[in-house]
């Protein structure tokens, strides 16, 4: 008896645990009111340098809250560089409504590096800049190209857009790339695998098809992902990391 009480106990912690961040999410959503995709802000928000006024290279990665009810769970990520003296950026991302006409889910064009993302305003999760983004760059352009699912898309629990952009993250571990908590689909280890270097490169962890896992690293700190959803904690920069709600502490 005491050991199913425990287990309901635990259980139920666990609910509430996931449960109320993402009912907080959700208020958040809601109260942003009602826009159609056509008409929600992709306009720069002002964060990538302007590459008449920089000519050295710039390798960024954004994050910005999924379009409609799917930003109540998560974020679409990407990449934006610019080689030395390039009077535009290049941007790196997963689009999965592209396989629809046959074409790859990766898409790698020249566009607003800093875009509202469908009205979303973009966090800036890291930045290079001069001679060793230089260096980052052609690594970046190679790892995007290596991509393994780039004929698959799924929203949950990948392979998506976060998984893309961890899977460059994890071949090119000068960044340091710390996803946030939001990015549903970067736990989904590429091809299957259950072991693997964490994004950053700074730990490692285990996951079953993003559905279920453990993150132990110096950037992310602790994770454990229940059924795509991260709960955690970040010890060198003291933070909560709750489902939907993203980071609550200290800025990474």
């Amino acid at each position: 008896m005491k050991k199913f009480r425990r287990a309901t106990l635990f259980c139920l912690a666990l609910i509430l645990a996931l449960g109320l961040p993402l009912a907080a999410s959700a208020v958040g959503k809601w109260t942003e009111g009602p826009v159609h995709w056509s008409q929600a802000r992709r306009d720069s928000s002002g964060l990538a340098p302007k590459p008449e006024e920089t000519p050295e290279a710039v390798v960024q990665v954004y994050a910005g809250r999924a379009w409609s009810w799917r930003g109540i769970f998560g974020v679409h990520t990407w990449f934006a560089v610019k080689p030395p003296n390039a009077s535009e950026y290049t941007r790196l991302e997963v689009m999965g409504w592209q396989l629809r006409y046959g074409s790859t889910a990766v898409r790698v064009r020249n566009g607003t590096p800093d875009g509202y993302w469908f009205g979303s305003e973009p966090e800036l999760l890291a930045e290079v800049r001069g001679a060793e983004a230089e260096i980052l760059i052609p690594r970046i352009l190679a790892a995007a190209e290596s991509y393994p699912h780039a004929d698959q898309y799924r929203i949950w629990p990948g392979p998506n857009s976060n998984t893309f952009t961890a899977h460059i993250a994890r071949q090119v571990p000068e960044l340091s790339l710390d996803l946030p908590p939001t990015a549903i689909g970067k736990d989904f280890i590429p091809e299957g695998a259950v072991f693997a270097k964490t994004p950053s490169g700074t730990g490692f962890q285990v996951s079953l098809l993003g559905l279920a896992g453990v993150v132990l690293a110096l950037e992310e700190g602790i994770e454990v992902n229940v059924l795509g959803l991260t709960l955690g904690v970040d010890v060198t920069n003291p933070a909560l990391k709750l489902p939907g709600v993203g980071r609550v502490g200290f800025s990474d």
